[in-house]
């Protein structure tokens, strides 16, 4: 008997080994590369203020060849947006057309091994529900693409989506996908299962302090909370931590638990609004950063490492919408930088 207790506690250590050094593989942080702006540096001075802060990983909302050519044998690792106007084409037209559309808008400016994701989509349900329908289909087809071009396995295909395709968030154990979606949200998951790929998420506990900053308080969004709020006997005590776990409570409503969480979006601007600032904006990031180098995960899946990019690496001066929209850079649209904060 003793025997067999040494050999499964033996192969429990094993398990757990395994688990971290896959988490501890898989964590990694970015910085969005937004390229709205009048006075931005050109792309390849953006690569040397991006290496210069320790970064590895870039999002690209669009495969703009101008932005994407300079990332050529760098070595950093990109995540690449499929514009929303794109998805008809490639959902209604076979195969081949995807893999031209690859080949032409991707893999032409950098090497297939430097792009290890693929957003379809950015923010389509409920804010442009026009291309809803095509999401699933173009997915797919871009999936047969990178099949045959034999990249299936080192390249994942998703689609960023806003944390509003909740109907309810709060508490995290009562996330819940807003129904009207279900039609092309539940497909959606079933190829993320079968392809073990992310949901990806675009997250700011910014919004929800700004929006309701009579239930949201500020050190409770920028981590510093003293206070713990307990939902199904897990301790909660940042909004960060409850907004990824209410998708994940929600996919298992659906039927779908396992799927990964992946943040495309999260930060927090350093003016503009009352609570924007660059120590609030340092805090912010810093412990996303640190959060995620550390596998921290969140209290469902503790130790779970979770991939995530900041937003942004610029100032955006061309964005619309209230001012602290254009003020979420790490650097200033000028280049310099707004903080110091490093990523390794």
């Amino acid at each position: 008997m003793g025997m067999i207790i040494q050999e499964a506690l033996f192969l429990l250590s094993c398990i757990y080994i395994l688990l971290r050094s896959y988490s501890a593989v898989e964590a990694a942080v970015g910085v969005c590369y937004g390229r709205v702006g009048t006075n931005l540096p050109p792309p390849s001075e953006a690569i040397n203020l991006i290496k210069s802060i320790g970064v590895s990983r870039i999002r690209l909302f669009n495969p703009d060849p101008e932005a994407l050519q300079p990332f050529a044998g760098t070595g950093i690792e990109l995540l690449v947006g499929v514009p929303n106007e794109i998805l008809p084409t490639l959902a209604n037209s076979p195969v081949t057309i995807s893999m031209e559309w690859l080949q032409t808008n991707i893999f032409a400016h950098v090497s297939p091994n430097q792009v290890k994701y693929l957003a379809v989509g950015n923010e389509i349900f409920l804010k442009d529900p026009f291309y809803s329908p095509y999401i699933v289909p173009a997915i797919s087809n871009l999936y047969q693409a990178i099949q045959t071009l034999g990249l299936a396995t080192s390249i994942k295909l998703s689609s960023s989506h806003a944390s509003t395709i909740l109907s309810n968030s709060y508490p995290p154990s009562s996330g819940v996908f807003n129904s009207t979606i279900r039609p092309f949200l539940l497909p959606f998951l079933q190829f993320l299962r079968d392809t073990s790929s992310p949901l990806m998420v675009n997250v700011y506990p910014f919004f929800a302090y700004i929006n309701n900053p009579q239930y949201v308080s500020l050190d409770h969004a920028l981590f510093r909370s003293s206070y713990v709020e307990y939902d199904q006997n897990l301790a909660y005590d940042n909004m960060f931590d409850a907004s990824i776990d209410a998708f994940v409570y929600a996919m298992e409503k659906e039927g779908f638990e396992g799927i990964p969480v992946m943040v495309t979006e999260t930060g927090w601007p350093t003016a503009g609004i009352d609570g924007a600032s660059i120590d609030n904006a340092l805090s912010y990031n810093g412990n996303v950063v640190r959060r995620a180098l550390n596998n921290v995960g969140t209290p469902k899946r503790p130790g779970v490492g979770l991939d995530v990019f900041l937003f942004d690496l610029f100032d955006e001066n061309g964005k619309s919408g209230e001012e602290f929209e254009r003020h979420f850079g790490i650097f200033g649209d000028n280049g310099i930088k707004a903080y110091d904060i490093r990523f390794n």
